[in-house]
């Protein structure tokens, strides 16, 4: 298993430098100057300094190796300068937001917390109802019950976030006046009355992503359950007498979780993206909302590292779901 692992982390490294590469290059080659919207009584010798320490008048290669050695380097040396109290990287240039003027992982880090509350829960939440609905609706296969998930499903396919975000906005804060429309991101949990009004104000965005998560799931393992639960390893076991739990829930469901755990470990990067959509339609100060932004006004840095972190996070997932193959089927491991 730790050649296996140390295989695909060594496959990784050539994967990321390749998306790390095309990122910059397309980022870089886009339209629009960040210094464009600064003040005409600005001294053009002044305008150049700030451009040259913006780092807007070197060669792309160079600014390219410089960017590559902030993120991997300088960025995690802060990072560990914070958790030990150190200085190792003191007066070392860090990777800066055009539209903000101060390091982009201090605003991402200040962002991510309200991301994690509404996106990062959603996922769990979908997670943890799709599992047990895919395996009860493949077991009792046209039964009541699966026609009710496989429409639940179907509905959560077909509505897109922006508009069951509008329609539970409607019901249950215009009609019924029972949740904030709008996600206070200042609201600050101190006592079991605050935690009250942060759950309030996240149950809608809550329950618009879990939707989604939980359809998407629910189908993938509903067909992954169907197509083992007519294999012969299961009526072989079903002859020799094992019970029933045991062959569903030991057995197929081990096998049926293959398929399945790439679908999970490849939506968790999205958790840290940002749900752009919802975010913008509760208003959540989140982590999409800030990709937003950024590309609105250019913020080239912010935007490259945001949708690097998505990518290293997507690898990284990847090869979480290589080493949960491994694990559930030994046979891959030698592939």
């Amino acid at each position: 298993m730790i050649t296996f692992i140390i295989r695909r982390l060594i496959l990784a490294v050539p994967t990321l430098l390749f998306i790390s590469l095309v990122l910059f290059l397309l980022l870089d080659l886009a339209p629009g100057d960040p210094m464009a919207q600064m003040p005409l009584t600005i001294p053009d010798e002044v305008k150049q300094k700030m451009r040259e320490a913006l780092g807007l008048g070197e060669p792309v290669h160079i600014r390219y190796l410089k960017w590559l050695y902030q993120f991997f380097v300088v960025e995690p040396g802060y990072f560990l300068d914070w958790l030990f109290g150190t200085n190792m990287m003191e007066g070392t240039q860090r990777v800066v937001s055009w539209q903000f003027r101060s390091p982009v992982f201090d605003i991402i880090v200040q962002r991510l917390p309200q991301t994690l509350w509404v996106v990062a829960l959603a996922y769990a939440v979908g997670v943890i109802i799709a599992i047990p609905i895919g395996i009860i609706s493949a077991y009792r296969q046209y039964s009541a019950f699966d026609q009710v998930g496989t429409l639940v499903s179907m509905i959560g396919f077909s509505v897109p976030p922006f508009f069951s975000g509008v329609v539970v906005i409607v019901i249950f804060s215009v009609k019924l006046e029972w949740l904030p429309s709008i996600y206070d991101t200042t609201h600050v949990v101190n006592d079991w009355a605050s935690m009250k009004v942060q759950l309030k104000q996240m149950i809608m965005p809550v329950m618009v992503l879990a939707l989604q998560t939980t359809a998407q799931i629910s189908r993938y393992m509903r067909s992954a359950m169907l197509d083992n639960l007519n294999q012969d390893y299961v009526r072989t076991a079903r002859a020799k007498g094992l019970g029933e739990w045991s062959v569903v829930m030991v057995h197929v469901l081990r096998n049926s979780m293959i398929p399945v755990v790439t679908v999970i470990a490849l939506g968790i990067p999205s958790i840290f993206g940002g749900a752009i959509i919802t975010e913008q339609i509760f208003k959540v100060n989140g982590i999409g909302q800030l990709l937003i932004t950024a590309i609105y006004a250019n913020d080239i840095p912010m935007v490259q590292t945001i949708t690097f972190i998505f990518a290293v996070l997507i690898v990284l997932f990847n090869l979480i779901a290589d080493v949960l193959y491994g694990v559930l089927d030994p046979r891959i491991r030698y592939d």
